[in-house]
């Protein structure tokens, strides 16, 4: 009986933050599903460093990465509801929440790195970024994510190879038309599943950015790598609106 009731405070406690500890530094939770060895990971973890030395120490950044607190869809809700500040999340699941995003899950829409690069810094971007504040969802910056790219245990070197392939993909209506046109067969798994069904042969292939395909070792049950680019879909990352309300002026303005 002591361990359940031991393991749920210990829950609440990380949520909270520890409630009356500190109170004179104001902590943010950010939330993530990165492994803490991903750029965009590191990233996130120079801001939390930049913050508290510009606020000289009264305010910072708890990290949990992961996936320790919910999945990128959970986390979103979690903002929504304000139990969590700030989350990394992928454009494409924030199609499910905010429509503007779904135009990342086109294919082919950006021509380079840097005209990808130009769209998301600059007006369109930042007008689509605001689309989310009604829904408590208030867009920050985007991370370059890079190309997504078909991979698999047999060589994909052309449309017509995706026939008959089952291809875990995002939940994403963009990523399903996308797959489903070239001839394969879109499933959706979730992150943390991907390498057990690759392995098992629930799935035949995936598409992701070269860093995850590295970090998540589907190199190992995946030997082909098709450097397509059909995608550049970026990370997001989000602060709840129910966060930026508690926060002054001054600290808004940095």
């Amino acid at each position: 009986m002591y361990k359940p009731i031991l393991f749920v405070f210990s829950v609440l406690f990380l949520i909270t933050g520890g409630c009356g500890l500190k109170s004179d530094v104001k902590v943010l939770k950010l939330g993530h599903a990165l492994d803490t060895k991903h750029s965009v990971h590191i990233a996130m973890e120079h801001m939390s460093d930049r913050l508290e030395e510009i606020s000289g120490g009264k305010m910072k950044i708890d990290i949990y990465p992961g996936g320790v607190l919910g999945s990128e869809r959970e986390s979103l809700e979690l903002l929504q509801l304000g139990s969590l500040d700030i989350t990394k999340v992928s454009a494409a699941t924030l199609e499910g929440f905010v429509d503007e995003y779904k135009v990342f899950g086109l294919p082919y829409i950006f021509k380079s790195q840097e005209h990808a690069f130009s769209v998301l810094d600059g007006p369109i971007g930042e007008e689509i970024l605001s689309k989310g504040e009604s829904y408590w969802l208030t867009g920050l910056c985007f991370y370059d994510a890079g190309a997504r790219s078909f991979y698999s245990s047999v060589p994909i070197k052309e449309p017509e190879d995706l026939e008959g392939l089952k291809i875990r993909v995002m939940a994403s209506i963009n990523s399903f038309a996308m797959v489903r046109a070239m001839g394969g067969s879109p499933t959706p798994i979730s992150w943390g599943e991907l390498y057990t069904a690759l392995q098992g042969k629930v799935v035949d292939g995936a598409e992701n950015n070269p860093p995850s395909f590295y970090l998540s070792h589907h190199y190992e049950v995946c030997k082909y790598y098709t450097l397509n680019e059909h995608t550049r879909i970026p990370d997001v990352l989000i602060m709840s609106t129910h966060a930026i309300k508690k926060l002054t002026d001054e600290e808004k303005n940095g």
